[in-house]
């Protein structure tokens, strides 16, 4: 049985300014960080409630389609208590935010926005 997510992985095109976006920009506390040699890569694992992000760094790895939407993985979503505070942290930091918009399932409030790389990401209110 599987029991929750524990980890979802992404390699950024420029490591620093990712992991800036994802501990300062985001909030999300660093659990540590490592140098692999072998690889010539970096890897942060980065706190999201009882899951983690682990950032990655790889000497010249190929972009992923994120536009138009493409097969595989469509976006990450996290689950905020209120949208208004986060979105104006990333108004205040300069991330350009979609309009707020209702599930039509679930009366929830949620958004997008995208990270350095352009990876979507949502923001979805509990």
């Amino acid at each position: 049985m599987l029991n929750a997510i524990h980890h979802v992985a992404l390699i950024a095109s420029d490591y620093e300014r990712s992991k800036r976006f994802y501990s300062e920009t985001l909030g999300l506390p660093i659990i540590r960080e490592v140098w692999r040699e072998a690889r010539r890569s970096w890897k942060c694992d980065l706190q999201v409630g009882s899951s983690q992000i682990e950032l990655f760094s790889f000497p010249e790895a190929p972009p992923r389609p994120s536009w138009p939407e493409a097969c595989g993985l469509r976006h990450l979503a996290f689950e905020v208590d209120r949208l208004d505070p986060i979105i104006q942290r990333l108004d205040d930091a300069g991330v350009t935010v979609e309009p707020v918009r209702i599930d039509e399932h679930t009366g929830r409030r949620f958004t997008f926005f995208a990270d350095p790389d352009g990876l979507p990401l949502e923001l979805y209110e509990r």
